[in-house]
């Protein structure tokens, strides 16, 4: 979000400096270098509908480096794997009779068309879900996959959180192209960075990495006064992009002001083991899992995406475990977590063999999504902001859709919309942000 706004913003007249807490850019989209190649940190794909961020990728001159392949989603339950790349192979799926395969398929499809969200934030995924397909198929469907991702949470989130997913990735069946289709950028996200890194230095815009925001403050003469590391600088404008909770530890209360409830916002967050390997594991890029005793949510084959050549002829696939905050899986060392999942691979693939695997990593992120529980948009604290020149962007005012670079990308458009206003040129002052 932080460096797609400084690209946007570093075209008009200002200068622009972004500050990054870690080592590199991209945030959740970040990189890693894998020994033998680098790759996401955190698997990532791109949906034929994602116009928003197709658009930016052309924007920055790299829409010949999107790959298009056929994909494939998988569902394991009672000690099988189905295919459900589909709807005809939901309508075929075996643990379902026939009369609850056509109410899976018609929640699907009414879900995917549903436009007015509001009125599912006041209803309980579960509720909705059993009300649109059934009890049955709520229970051999919907239930594992709820609480492989959710874990007891699952009963907490509104209707909204399931209906954002099947809206966004069932789309990815285009009528089209009548198959399911995903998308990369060669190179992957470190590309994206890369020629962003380039365009801001282009523009005069500064990228500070490793750099952490102490206190942001008015300054008595106009704008702000920033302070990071040992040092402070002065900005005509700031745009935070932050979580709340970190807003609230470096904001001076002169700036904002938060009206809050009794609720505060839980964050999703994600461990996940990436596993390097000589051979491939699964034919889906999406395998999901629904069975309990399999420790992470799902398994995210990215190499049958990706070309090989991207991957120096290696298999990368992705076991990511959603978490919140309570659960003991924080507090296990990586080597506790390796042994874990990998016995879990093991029931999963009973021909599986550790020898097999090249290299193992672990990577985590505490806050990945807001649960979005009941009366979500309602809950959420409201950020006023006391200074004209003081700007709050973050996902926690994502209400209605997934966390995912599309709906970054069409949040950052918005709010562009109303900021180039704010830097029309009335006068000869270079506003610095």
């Amino acid at each position: 979000m932080g460096l797609v706004l400084a690209h946007k913003i570093s075209k008009t007249s200002a200068k622009v400096k972004v500050f990054e807490r870690d080592t590199q850019p991209g945030g959740l989209s970040t990189y890693h270098n894998y020994n033998h190649f680098i790759w996401d940190r955190f698997y990532h794909v791109i949906l034929p509908t994602d116009a928003d961020l197709i658009g930016l990728i052309e924007e920055i001159d790299l829409g010949d480096q999107i790959n298009w392949r056929r994909s494939m989603t998988g569902y394991y339950v009672q000690n099988k794997f189905y295919s459900i790349s589909s709807l005809k192979e939901f309508l075929l799926f075996p643990p379902l009779g026939i009369i609850d395969k056509i109410k899976l398929g018609f929640t699907i499809f009414y879900g995917s068309r549903i436009r007015d969200w509001r009125s599912l934030e006041k209803i309980s995924a579960k509720a909705w879900l059993i009300k649109t397909g059934g009890e049955k198929t709520y229970k051999k469907f919907w239930s594992p996959l709820l609480l492989a991702k959710l874990g007891e949470n699952h009963e907490k989130v509104s209707a909204v959180f399931i209906w954002s997913y099947i809206k966004r990735l069932f789309q990815a069946r285009s009528s089209a192209a009548q198959k399911e289709h995903m998308g990369y950028v060669s190179g992957g996200y470190k590309t994206v960075f890369s020629r962003l890194e380039e365009l801001l230095r282009q523009n005069d815009a500064e990228l500070l990495l490793d750099c952490s925001v102490k206190n942001i403050s008015p300054d008595p003469s106009g704008g702000l006064r920033l302070f990071y590391e040992d040092k402070e600088e002065h900005f005509d404008k700031v745009i935070f992009t932050a979580p709340y909770s970190v807003l609230e530890k470096v904001a001076s209360p002169a700036l904002i002001e938060i009206s809050k409830n009794h609720n505060t916002i839980e964050y999703l967050g994600v461990i996940c083991m990436v596993m390097i390997t000589e051979k491939p594991l699964t034919p889906y890029y999406v395998l999901n899992i629904a069975d309990n005793e399999i420790p992470f949510t799902g398994v995210i084959g990215m190499s049958t995406l990706v070309d090989l050549e991207e991957t120096n002829g290696k298999y990368i696939t992705y076991f990511p475990k959603y978490a919140t905050p309570d659960d003991p899986f924080w507090q296990k060392p990586d080597q506790e977590l390796e042994t874990i999942f990998l016995k879990g691979i093991q029931k999963l693939y009973p021909d599986f063999r550790e020898e097999e695997v090249n290299s193992v990593f672990i990577n985590k992120a505490q806050k990945v999504q807001p649960l979005q529980i009941l009366n979500y948009s309602e809950l959420i604290p409201k950020i006023q902001t006391k200074h004209p020149d003081f700007y709050v962007l973050n996902t926690s005012q994502f209400v209605n859709v997934t966390l995912n670079n599309n709906s970054v990308t069409q949040h950052i458009a918005n709010f562009m919309t109303n900021f180039n206003k704010e830097l029309q040129p009335d006068s000869d002052i270079n506003t610095h942000i």
